[in-house]
């Protein structure tokens, strides 16, 4: 070899050698069991781990195997739910500190529950009387209607008060029954309610803790 080509290669080892150090070297096996090496990512082993050298042979990194569209579809679904998990457990745990914030012992639950509760009794006891005020108003068109043979004699206007009575009643019981439903539905709220209150009490000892004041002190003589 010329003595003057010496200093070329050198140069060229030397710039071939930073290319290679600044872009990593990619080292792995094939499918076939042959071993290849590239300055970048190698297009025959994307569906197995890549090492990526750094220019003192050490591993930089491990480069996974790059996924297919059903594999990353599969990925993502599983980040998905991953983070979905994250968003409800975060959302338990909020709602869980409101619930103790708002109930912080079983007396205040106990209490805003049967506040709920009268609530809707008074509005159905309202509605309930309303209906038998109603029935009587319609006892007393029925007594006016001893003074003809049929219904076909009645006049127009005891007709239409009828029709009126019967749709007045008809919007009262729905009204009523509307209401009971929602009776059952607050006294299920509160139970699953305090079914989780009573494990949150537990855990902060809420439940030992709340000890009325009145409740320590004599009665006045």
């Amino acid at each position: 070899m010329s003595v003057a080509l010496v200093p070329v290669l050198v140069l060229l080892a030397g710039a071939a050698g930073s290319a290679w150090g600044q872009a990593g070297i990619y080292t792995c096996v094939d499918g076939h069991g042959k071993r290849i090496t590239s300055d970048r990512p190698i297009v025959e082993c994307l569906d197995r781990e890549q090492k990526e050298l750094n220019p003192t042979g050490t591993v930089r990194r491990i480069v996974p195997p790059s996924l297919t569209a059903a594999e990353r579809a599969v990925q993502e679904e599983r980040e998905r739910k991953v983070a979905d998990e994250r968003m409800r457990a975060a959302e338990e745990r909020r709602m869980q500190r409101a619930l103790l914030t708002r109930y912080p012992h079983p007396e205040v639950h106990d209490a805003e529950r049967e506040k709920a509760l009268q609530a809707q009794q008074e509005v159905i006891a309202t509605a309930q009387r309303r209906v038998r005020d109603l029935r009587d108003e319609r006892a007393r068109l029925e007594a006016e209607t001893e003074y003809y043979k049929t219904p076909a004699e009645w006049p127009a206007k005891l007709k239409r008060q009828f029709e009126e009575n019967d749709q007045q009643i008809s919007a009262q019981q729905r009204y009523v029954h509307a209401h009971e439903d929602e009776l059952k539905r607050i006294t299920r709220r509160f139970d699953e309610e305090l079914a989780r209150l009573k494990l949150l009490w537990a855990r902060s000892g809420a439940a030992t803790a709340a000890a009325p004041a009145a409740a320590t002190v004599p009665a006045a003589r």
